[in-house]
């Protein structure tokens, strides 16, 4: 009885471990290729990584993040349920300022120490911090 039952053991797992025939002779179906997924393989056109929180700044002619290099500035309108921030770079006599609202950065000027940012409708007056006014509302602020 012993041999019996030792014998059917060891034929039952010697039949499980073999492998299946009808599988091996299937032809691989073809499969689509995906395009691969690169992380990080989000450059602009400059070259800056937007998923690592680059910026090109047209001032500084390099790649940036506005969150360290910048200056922020806050929305002025309280009651707001949202709220927005811009950032301001400065260099000697010129300021870029990058809005969310605004696809491209806005190069502002100034002729003198002292003397606001200008271009166009926009205006960053040095005071009490910084105040960016467009079309003479404010419409940011910040240290």
């Amino acid at each position: 009885m012993k041999k019996i039952f030792l014998f059917s053991v060891i034929m039952g797992l010697s039949f499980s471990c073999a492998k299946k025939v009808s599988q091996e002779t299937k032809t691989p179906e073809k499969q689509e290729a995906k395009p691969a997924v690169v992380v990080g393989g989000d450059s602009d056109a400059h070259g800056c990584k937007g998923s690592a929180g680059y910026t090109w700044s047209s001032l500084k002619k390099e790649c940036v993040r506005i969150f360290e290099a910048g200056t922020k500035l806050e929305h002025a309108q309280d009651g707001k349920t949202y709220s927005t921030v811009a950032y301001v770079i400065f260099d000697g006599n010129k300021a870029e300022l990058f809005l969310d609202t605004q696809k491209e950065t806005i190069l502002l000027e100034r002729k003198s120490e002292g003397d606001s940012w200008t271009k166009d409708d926009y205006q960053l007056i040095p005071w009490k911090g910084y105040v960016l006014k467009k079309a003479g509302k404010i419409i940011y602020t910040g240290e």
